[in-house]
């Protein structure tokens, strides 16, 4: 897009046409996500000064839609891709250097794609995120090469919808398209953002971030062996059936948590490593069930309500995923509300050990339940926990009112409604 101002190219049929495919069909939404991108590319050239051979990109958030922790211990997931994104301008350089700025930071990250020694001084930093993604690229044998970027998300941070994954994603994406014809399959560019955001920035994660970001639409994932997971996508339309999926961020932190987050796993696979396994898909249940006794000795009493959470959960995800192709929607929310009472009476991932002021989490669910006592639809946490978000499912003529309550106790615009985007990581124009 060399000759034609993006803001012209928005307002044509083609143009409409793909923003459509990203951000569903209403009109506001496609005017707003149109003045988007125009002052994207005010941006770019704010920043950059030149607008070469501009081109546009954008990478998905996502939803935990079934299989709350279940993912670490390479288990069974249900994701899907949401209508909230990372977008960014871009144009392709020859020097080997990124650079990429972001609306809302105040610096621009430089890489040198020959330089790819993990930085110390980067963890947690988006520059380790740029510079791990084109070394899991290398890695991988795939090619790289330089461009500028300027980003906008609409993705929150800490609001449990991977916003560092949709950014790993975006440059994936980016990369791909740019040097290797578009040819890395969606697993495998999930497969290298959870490189570069556990080797060069210092997050651990397993691959339901990054998979529901980059594989589009609903899918079912199975990390059974903890390589490459099995995906099977399905096809659901939750508005056909009367509802619409909100989540609501509540306003709690994340900071300080890494304990609560880490113990998780840690119960788990003292259990797992109690019963021969590295983690519990490794485990028959029955074998579990038979030795709950003397599993109390060894792991505590939180570590097996854990573990029973992980084994109900698996069930569920497949019982979820049974539902919705089935288009059984009833069926699917009354699982969902069964997972989210387990998470919050055997997984314990609600409130921080001790916390007595601060209980976002436990009140959103409460709210939730005190509103649709009598109505259809079902509340779980979403993510995480500890903090962040819940995820709703409300029929479509509750949805003003639900929100409106939601966003009088934790502030203007915490809930959203979320649609789901049927495509990953992809290039505009």
């Amino acid at each position: 897009m060399s000759n034609t101002k993006v803001v012209d190219y928005w307002k044509q049929a083609e143009g409409v046409g793909r923003l459509s495919r990203l951000y569903g069909q209403d009109s506001e939404r496609l005017a707003a996500e149109a003045l988007r991108y125009e002052e994207l590319e005010s941006l770019f050239l704010k920043n950059f000064g030149t607008r070469g051979n501009l081109r546009f990109f954008s990478a998905p958030g996502r939803s935990e839609i079934a299989g709350n922790h279940t993912d670490h211990q390479w288990g069974k997931v249900i994701a899907a891709s949401v209508d909230l994104d990372v977008i960014a301008a871009v144009v392709p350089r020859e020097d080997g250097i990124i650079e990429l700025a972001s609306k809302g930071y105040g610096r621009c990250d430089r890489v040198n794609t020959n330089d790819l020694a993990v930085q110390k001084n980067e963890t947690g930093h988006s520059a380790a995120l740029i510079r791990g993604v084109v070394a899991g690229l290398v890695q991988q044998g795939y090619k790289v090469g330089g461009f500028s970027a300027f980003t906008s998300s609409e993705v929150p941070s800490g609001s449990g919808l991977s916003s560092s994954a949709a950014f790993e994603i975006l440059l994936v994406t980016i990369l791909d398209i740019l040097y290797n014809d578009g040819d890395i399959p969606p697993l495998q560019r999930a497969k290298i953002g959870q490189f570069a955001e556990n080797t060069y920035f210092g997050k651990p994660s397993g691959l339901l971030d990054q998979s529901g970001c980059a594989v589009g639409g609903f899918a079912a994932l199975d990390f059974a062996g903890g390589a490459m997971p099995a995906m099977k996508q399905i096809q659901v339309d939750f508005a056909r059936a009367g509802y619409a999926m909100v989540v609501t961020q509540t306003g709690g932190s994340h900071a300080n948590l890494t304990h609560e987050y880490a113990a998780i796993p840690g119960d788990m696979r003292c259990i797992a490593s109690a019963l021969g396994g590295s983690v519990l898909s490794e485990v028959d249940p029955a074998a579990f069930n038979a030795s709950i006794p003397s599993l109390r000795e060894k792991c505590g009493d939180r570590a097996v309500l854990r573990a029973i959470h992980f084994f109900t959960e698996q069930e569920r995800v497949v019982a979820q995923g049974h539902c919705l192709e089935e288009g059984r929607i009833e069926d699917f929310l009354a699982l969902v509300n069964e997972s989210g009472l387990s998470s919050e009476l055997q997984l314990q991932n609600i409130t921080p050990a001790g916390e007595t002021v601060q209980q976002e989490l436990a009140l959103a669910l409460a709210l939730s339940r005190r509103f649709l006592h009598g109505k259809k639809g079902a509340v779980r946490v979403h993510g995480g926990g500890f903090g962040g978000t819940i995820q709703a499912y409300i029929a479509l003529e509750d949805v003003e009112a639900y929100c409106a309550d939601m966003n009088q106790v934790f502030g203007q615009g915490s809930a959203k409604v979320l649609g789901i985007r049927p495509v990953g990581g992809v290039e505009l124009v």
